[in-house]
Formats: C-alpha cells, structure tokens, sequence
C-alpha cells in the first residue's frame, strides 16, 4: 500500500485493476467460443456458422454489455485518473529525432512520385503494378494500421505537406465556419470514389486520381498554409491524425511519450464540433459500407433494389448517404436519451462532444478487423514493391489464410469495442461530479456501440462476394 493510500482507496484500486482484466478477458471467452463459427472478411467464402448466427451475435453484444456493467463497478476517480494519466517518456536524442524526420519525408515524396509514375508506365494488372500494391497494400492497409497501433507517423511522411512547405502560401485564414466539414465530405468522396470507380484495379486510373487530389490539396496549403489546411480540410491528415489518437506512442518536439492505447482520448480534446462528430461517424460507416456491399446478401440487395428499375448508382449512393446519416443520427440520438438519463444541464452537442471519442477505438478494431487479412495476404507483393517497384514479378505471391484468422478478426472488432466502452466511463467520470450521474449518462451510448458491435460482427459472418453493377 502507499504511504499515503488509504484502505479503500487500496481496495478500489485493486478492484479496478482486476475489472480491467475481466474486460478484455470477456473479449477472449467471447472470441474462443466464436472463432469456430464465422470466417473473416477476406476468406469469409470458404466457411460458414457452426453455431446459430442469432447466438453468434448475441454473445458479441452481451460481451459489450456486460463490459459496460463490469466498468461501472470501477468508481474511484483516482484510480481511473491515475490509469489515464500513466505515461513513459521514451528518450531520443535530438540529432536522431531530425534524421529520421528527414528521411520520413524524403520517403514520403519519392513514394507519391513512384506511386504516379508506376500507375501510367507500369503493368496495368493490379497484383503486378507498385501504384495499387502500395496505395492500398500499404497506405489504406498497413501505414494505418501502423497509426494507430503505434502513433500517427503522417505529419512526416505526407509528401504533399513536404511540397508545400517548400512554396510560398497567400497565407489566407482558413474560414473557422468551415471547420473539418471539407475533410468530412472528402473522407466520404474517397471512399465513394474505391467503391463504385473501379480505381483499385486500373493502375492508370489510380494515377490520374492521386494527380488530381494532389492538385487540389496542394492548391488548399498554398492558399490557406499547410498547417491550416492539413489539420482541418485534407481528409487524409485528419484520418491519420484521429487514428493516431488511439496509438500508443505521440510524437511531439519534446520527443516520444509512451501511453496505453487510447487513454489519451477522454481529455484529448480532440472532438470540439460537430464537423468532429461527424468525421468519427463516418470513419466507422465507411468500413461498415464496403463490409456490406462486398457480401453476398449486400450484393443481393443492390441487385433486387435495381431490379425494381433504379440505376445502380443510385442504389450506392442511397445506401451509402442514408445508412451514413443513420449511424450519425443514431449517435445524436443517444446523445439526447444520455442528457435525460444522466440528469444533468449540459446540451445534446456537449455529450456528443464529450463521448465522440471513444468512438475512434471502434473505428479502429473495425479497421483491422477489415484490413489485417488483406494486409497478410498481400505481404510478398508489398515488400517486392517497396525494394524493387520497377520490377514486378512475374508471378505474383498471395498467402493463403489460416482458418484461425476468422478468430483474430473477431477479437479486433471486440477488443475495440471493450476499449471504447472503458473510455466513455473515464469520460463519464471526468465530466460528471455525481457517479450515478457518471454511470446512467452512459447507457445511451453503450446502447449504441452494441448495435454497432451487431452488426459488424454480423458482415464477418457473410459470405463475400465482388460489388454487383461497379466491380
């Protein structure tokens, strides 16, 4: 016991410890019993449910649930403070802190020149040209995988921000009304544009997309500054910038600070508006699309809808918009229910505000949830592009999963799922004096991250299928 510690205090800290590791330990009962019933998304062809699909998915939603009854047991504020508030600070000198900055920049400029060069020279075959390997194997798969499992390496490696930094700006100010708006919509037209354009399969057409994003993205620094126009407009930057969040290294001039993943999220700050809000919604739905429309029952869906006369574009699009702005308004609703059941004064928006965060470490298990298989398989073709990406090989190699991959996948989605609802108790606990307040505010929300925990959960256990009408 410390010096100063009282006994309850003592207990409650001992307690809490051991509540933590029942949280997680859930997570891997639930996974155990689950990784011989569904496949993951990239092999999800090859299997089916051994056990009824209604009982698959209960059992990952009772995990959350109960997950968010174990942490309300946790009530001492100095334990959960002295949680968050842990890091290490990692020493680096300042000479290597500058040489690797360099050297991240320097890769980052000359991987946009190879990327657009191999898109128009290079094979037009997907699995043979550098441009798709790396763009999707490497930046949409593994660099941000690496953000947010480690820390947000973008602000260096960005060749676009490498460029402008280097140009005379007009120095414009950035319309505050604005706010992250411009990054939302260009988060949502990336997205749209990888599914219904067939970018990740024509190397080519890959190229003269890169071309003109950077166009207009080095047009937004030059005009409003690069710092301005990349922590607010640039989709990218924001992307990696809210991941990061999540990792467990952070980066400053000061150097390198070691932290549990996410701990930082309750006081981060790092949802102000409702721009924020919407960005972190659409950081989940995005997967949540592209899960559903590359499964069978999403590809059966599409075709019936147009076989009702409607065109397929307009089939996407309604899809897309409409179950965006139902995971939004899901979140805004619970935000409302939150105020009621916490019994306090502070407005829908401020909850919002205030639980938002938690959302990235959903949005981060569904990430690697979609993206690790993908990432495995295509491992040989992405260190071959990275050594030599002016000489693709003939044969291109593509692992094989193991079965045991469908398991890994259910433990991201849950692992980030438990992480999310431990982070919106601190919250609680940071913003409310009262513990019942603490404690009710948040069933709105848990009530939300299970049924996004559902319905992920449900997309692994579908068969996938190529997009009908756009692939």
């Amino acid at each position: 016991m410390a010096r100063n510690e009282s006994p309850w205090h003592a207990t409650a800290r001992s307690l809490g410890t051991a509540i933590l590791g029942c949280l997680f330990g859930l997570t891997l009962i639930d996974v155990v019993l689950a990784s011989n019933a569904a496949v993951g998304l990239s092999d999800a062809s090859s299997g089916t449910l051994a056990v009824p699909q209604w009982l698959y998915l209960a059992t990952g939603g009772a995990v959350i649930g109960a997950s968010a009854l174990l942490a309300s047991v946790v009530t001492d504020r100095e334990f959960i403070r002295s949680v968050h508030d842990w890091r290490k600070p990692v020493s680096t000198g300042l000479p290597l802190r500058q040489g690797i900055r360099y050297l991240t920049r320097f890769i980052g400029v000359a991987g946009l020149v190879i990327i657009v060069y191999r898109g128009f020279v290079g094979p037009q075959v997907p699995t043979a040209n550098a441009a798709v390997i790396l763009v999707f194997a490497g930046v949409r798969a593994g660099l941000t995988m690496f953000v947010y499992l480690v820390g947000n390496v973008w602000p260096a490696l960005n060749p676009w921000r490498t460029i402008a930094e280097l140009l005379p700006t007009l120095n414009r100010q950035y319309p505050v009304r604005l706010g992250r708006w411009p990054a939302v919509v260009g988060l949502l037209a990336l997205v749209w544009l990888e599914t219904v354009t067939p970018v990740n399969k024509e190397p080519a057409l890959l190229a003269t997309a890169i071309c003109v994003y950077s166009v207009v993205t080095l047009a937004g620094a030059l005009v409003y500054t690069p710092k301005s126009w990349f922590s607010n407009a640039d989709p990218i930057s924001v992307t990696f910038r809210f991941y990061g969040s999540v990792g467990p290294l952070n980066w400053s001039e000061n150097g390198i600070t070691l932290r549990p993943p996410g701990f930082d999220l309750p006081k981060s700050g790092i949802v102000s508006s409702r721009a924020d809000i919407a960005f972190v919604v659409a950081l989940i739905w995005e997967l949540t699309f592209s899960g559903f429309v590359t499964t069978t029952t999403g590809v059966e869906f599409v075709r019936t809808v147009v076989g009702w006369g409607l065109p397929p574009l307009v089939v996407y699009a309604a899809l897309f918009v409409g179950g965006y702005l139902l995971f939004l308004g899901a979140f805004w609703l619970a935000s409302q229910f939150a105020r009621k059941t916490g019994e306090t004064y502070l407005t829908p928006r401020t909850m919002a505000v205030q639980f938002a965060p938690p959302l990235l470490a959903i949005a981060a298990g569904y990430h690697l949830a979609h993206y690790f298989g993908f990432f495995v398989s295509l491992l040989p073709s992405f260190v071959n592009s990275v050594i030599s990406p002016f000489s693709p090989p003939a044969n291109p190699l593509v692992l094989t999963q193991p079965a045991w991959f469908g398991g890994l996948t259910i433990a991201f989605i849950l692992v980030g799922h438990v992480l999310a609802v431990w982070l919106a108790h601190a919250e609680a606990y940071a913003t409310f004096p009262s513990r019942i307040q603490a404690v009710r505010s948040q069933y709105p929300f848990v009530v939300v991250m299970i049924a996004y925990t559902v319905i992920s959960l449900w997309l692994i256990s579908l068969r996938t299928a190529d997009p009908a009408f756009v692939s």
